[in-house]
């Protein structure tokens, strides 16, 4: 059985499932509002468990809770029904092995959404500002694999 892991930034809420379910676009205002974005995408999980730490909840409507870390804020599911869980694909520790299969309210799309693809990236003397300026970052965040113990004794966050 495949293990499937992910969590917060900060690494205070951890998880695992034994698998995934259908993964979806949501472009509801609840969801921009909740991830601080113009879409949320999400997927249902299976046999889910808390590893390390727990969401605290809000209830954003009469049909769902929205978990996220306390600590440092991550956006990490929507829970619709006691043990349903839809985690935000971005906190999954392999994020790109999830493929979208659908979209849902569409009527609240962002309307320059399906130009993105096509904007331009950074070039030339631009590129290597990016470049220089993304190599300097020393990232704080939680690893993208479980740890025993985090953070580091070495690295506070």
């Amino acid at each position: 059985m495949t293990r499937i892991t992910g969590g917060c930034q900060c690494g205070a809420v951890r998880y695992a499932c034994q698998g995934l379910g259908r993964a979806v676009v949501c472009h509801c205002r609840m969801c921009q509002k909740a991830l601080g974005n113009v879409l949320g995408v999400f997927v249902m999980a299976q046999g889910l468990t808390w590893t390390r730490g727990k969401p605290k909840y809000f209830a954003s409507s009469n049909k769902a809770m929205r978990g996220f870390c306390a600590a440092c804020g991550t956006p990490l599911c929507v829970m619709d029904a006691p043990g349903h869980y839809e985690l935000a694909v971005g906190t999954l520790d392999h994020p790109q092995a999830v493929q979208p299969e659908a979209q849902v309210c569409v009527g609240g799309r962002a309307s320059w959404l399906a130009e993105l693809a096509g904007l331009p990236t950074p070039a030339g003397d631009a590129k290597a500002e990016w470049d220089g300026h993304f190599a300097s970052v020393i990232s704080k965040q939680h690893p993208d694999h479980d740890t025993e113990v985090w953070p580091p004794a070495d690295r506070t966050p």
